[in-house]
C-alpha cells in the first residue's frame, strides 16, 4: 500500500524536549516509552493526514473529515497514544475521509506523503516544516477540546488542511517562514475559541484554593485537559460516595463555577505528569486519562488505569464515545480508597495551591494592577510557565521563582507550575505573588492580560515590565511559542534546552528577529532582566 511504512525500519522522532541525546530518538523506543513500531505508524498517520489535506484542495471538508483531521493530529502528540492498534484504526478513518473527498475507492492512500521525506530534507526546510507540523499537532488538541464542547471555527479548521498540504509541497525557507508565523496567528484564534468554549460552558474561572489532601473512602483521579470528561464523570458519580480528584493539567478545573459546585470534586492528587509512575504506584483508586500526558503504565497499577478520547495504551480499558464511566466508578468502589485521610504536599512541601487567575479574574482587577505598577509596588511581572518534564535542568524554574524579588509577581500556567505552585510567596497589594492562570491553552489569558496592560500604559507589549520565562516539552508549547512570535513578542527565555528540530540558521533567525535566548542561571537571568 502506498505510504505504508515498513516496520523493520528505525524510528526517528525529535518532537519533544527530552529526545535522545538532544538530537532524536532512533532506537527501539522513544525516550517517552513509545515503541518504534507505534512511532512509525504515527508517521504513517501523519502521511495520511497530508493526503487528506491534499484531497481537500478546492473542496469543502465535512464535519467528519474535520474530526478525523483534529483527532489524527492529536493522536500524534507526545504521551497521548502508545497503542499501534488504535493508531492503525485512526489512520483508516483518515484514509476513508480522504477517499470521500478525492472520489476514490481504491483504499491505496493515493495522495499520501511519505514522512521519511520530511526527516531527510534539507535541515532548514526540515526545521521549518517541523515547527509547522508540531505546532499543528498542539493546536489540534485545542481545537479538539473546543469541538467536543460544540465550538468550531471554519477558518481554524481550514488552516489545518492548508498547512499540511504545504508541508507535503513547499521546499524553500522563503515559502515556509510566513506559514510558521501564520500557524501562530491561527493558534491565537484557536485558543480564543477554546477559551470561549470553556467559559461559555463552565463559567469564568474564579480564584480558588485547592487542597492536596485526599479524604478517606473511594475516589477517582482524573488527569488531562478535557473539562467535558470531568463534567460527565462528576455527573455520573454524584451521590455514589465517590470523591473526584484532579491530576496534572486538570487542576485548573477547580476554578470553573459549573465544576466547582460539585461537592465531591475535592482537590488535586499528585504533581506533574512525569511523576505519575511513582505517585500512582499503590494508590487504591482508578485513574482516568482524558488526554496527554500518559506515561507507560507500570504493572503495579495497570488494572486501575482507564483511557478515553484519543488516549490509548495496550491492555487498558478504554471508555468509548458513549462516555459511560460506570467501570471507572465501579473500580473506585471496589478498591475503596484509603481508610483514613491522607495528607500530601507539592514538591516544596506546601499542602495546597491556588488557581483561577485567568484573564477574567485579573482584568476585573485591572485598575488595582495598574495602580500597583504605577506606585512601584509591583516592579515586574514574570510569566514562568509551560511544560514540565523529568530531564535535569528544570529546577531552574523553582529557583527563579524563589529568588524573584518581593516586588515582582509570578504569572504561571500549564504543568510547569508544579515546580513552584505550592510555595507561599506572600502578596502585593492584595494580589498573591503567584497567580495560576490555568492550563497550557490558557496562554490566551496571559496574552489578553498583556495586551490590556499595554493599552493601559499606552505602550507596546515589549515595553511592559513583563518577561516570559518559558519551559517546553511537547507540541502544545510549540504552537504557543509560534503565537508569541506572531504577536511580535521578544526577549523570551526558553529552556531547559532549545528544540532539537530548530536548525542553526532558523535559530539565528529567531535570535535576530525576536531575541529568543536559552535560560542561563536564575541569578544571572534575574540580574540581566532587573539590572
Amino acid at each position: 500500500m502506498k505510504g505504508e511504512i515498513i516496520m523493520e525500519e528505525k524510528m526517528f522522532c525529535f518532537q519533544c524536549e527530552q529526545t535522545a541525546g538532544g538530537k532524536g530518538c532512533m532506537g527501539r523506543a522513544g525516550v517517552c516509552g513509545k515503541p518504534a513500531d507505534t512511532a512509525l505508524l504515527q508517521d504513517e498517520l501523519t502521511g495520511a493526514l497530508i493526503g487528506l489535506a491534499r484531497a481537500a484542495n478546492g473542496k469543502s471538508p465535512s464535519e467528519s473529515a474535520d474530526r478525523a483531521m483534529l483527532a489524527g493530529l492529536f493522536t500524534t502528540v507526545t504521551n497521548v497514544n502508545f497503542d499501534s492498534g488504535t493508531v492503525k484504526e485512526m489512520t483508516g478513518k483518515v484514509r476513508a475521509e480522504e477517499q470521500k473527498l478525492a472520489g476514490c475507492s481504491c483504499g491505496c492512500g493515493c495522495g499520501e506523503y511519505d514522512v521519511r521525506g520530511l526527516w531527510d530534507a534539507d535541515e532548514d526546510v526540515r526545521s521549518l516544516k517541523s515547527l509547522i507540523l508540531f505546532g499543528l499537532r498542539g493546536m489540534a488538541a485545542y481545537a479538539y477540546h473546543a469541538m467536543v464542547l460544540g465550538y468550531s471555527d471554519r477558518e481554524v479548521n481550514d488552516f489545518f488542511y492548508e498547512a499540511l498540504a504545504a508541508i507535503g509541497r513547499e521546499n524553500t525557507m522563503e515559502a515556509l517562514l510566513p506559514l510558521v508565523l501564520k500557524t501562530g496567528e491561527v493558534n491565537l484564534r484557536c485558543m480564543e475559541l477554546l477559551d470561549r468554549a470553556n467559559t461559555g460552558t463552565f463559567g469564568t474561572p474564579e480564584p480558588t484554593p485547592v487542597s492536596f489532601k485526599v479524604e478517606k473512602g473511594p475516589f477517582i483521579v482524573i488527569s488531562g485537559h478535557d473539562l467535558r470528561d470531568l463534567k460527565l464523570l462528576l455527573d455520573q458519580s454524584a451521590g455514589k460516595g465517590v470523591n473526584i480528584y484532579t491530576h496534572g493539567e486538570m487542576l485548573p478545573a477547580h476554578a470553573y463555577p459549573e465544576l466547582k459546585k460539585y461537592p465531591h470534586l475535592k482537590g488535586n492528587f499528585g504533581t506533574a505528569w512525569q511523576n505519575q509512575q511513582r505517585e500512582f504506584d499503590g494508590v487504591p483508586a482508578p485513574i482516568l486519562f482524558t488526554t496527554n500526558c500518559l506515561m507507560p503504565v507500570k504493572p503495579s497499577y495497570a488494572d486501575r488505569v482507564f483511557t478515553t478520547e484519543v488516549v490509548s495504551y495496550p491492555g487498558l480499558v478504554h471508555i468509548g464515545e458513549d462516555k459511560d464511566f460506570a467501570p471507572v466508578i465501579a473500580k473506585a468502589i471496589e478498591l475503596g480508597g484509603w481508610s483514613e485521610d491522607k495528607s500530601f504536599t507539592g514538591i516544596n512541601g506546601g499542602g495546597h495551591t491556588m488557581t483561577g487567575f485567568g484573564h477574567g479574574a485579573v482584568l476585573a482587577a485591572a485598575d488595582k494592577v495598574v495602580e500597583a505598577v504605577k506606585s512601584g509596588a509591583i516592579r515586574r511581572f514574570f510569566l514562568v510557565g509551560g511544560c514540565d518534564g523529568a530531564k535535569p535542568g528544570r529546577n531552574y524554574y523553582t529557583e527563579f521563582v524563589e529568588k524573584s524579588p518581593e516586588d515582582t509577581i509570578i504569572l504561571t500556567l500549564a504543568c510547569g507550575k508544579y515546580r513552584f505552585n505550592d510555595l507561599d510567596l506572600g502578596t502585593i497589594g492584595g494580589f498573591p505573588r503567584i497567580m495560576d492562570m490555568g492550563q497550557c491553552n490558557d496562554a490566551y489569558s496571559a496574552i489578553r492580560v498583556a495586551v490590556a496592560l499595554s493599552e493601559a500604559f499606552k505602550c507596546g507589549v515589549n515595553d511592559l515590565p513583563l518577561t516570559l520565562v518559558l519551559s517546553w516539552y511537547e507540541q502544545k508549547a510549540v504552537c504557543i511559542l509560534l503565537t508569541l512570535l506572531h504577536l511580535g513578542i521578544k526577549n523570551i527565555l526558553l529552556g531547559p534546552t532549545l528544540p532539537a528540530f530548530v536548525s542553526p540558521n532558523v535559530l539565528n533567525f529567531l535570535v535576530e528577529h525576536y531575541n529568543i535566548a536559552p535560560i542561563g542561571t536564575p541569578e544571572a537571568d534575574l540580574k540581566k532582566i532587573l539590572g
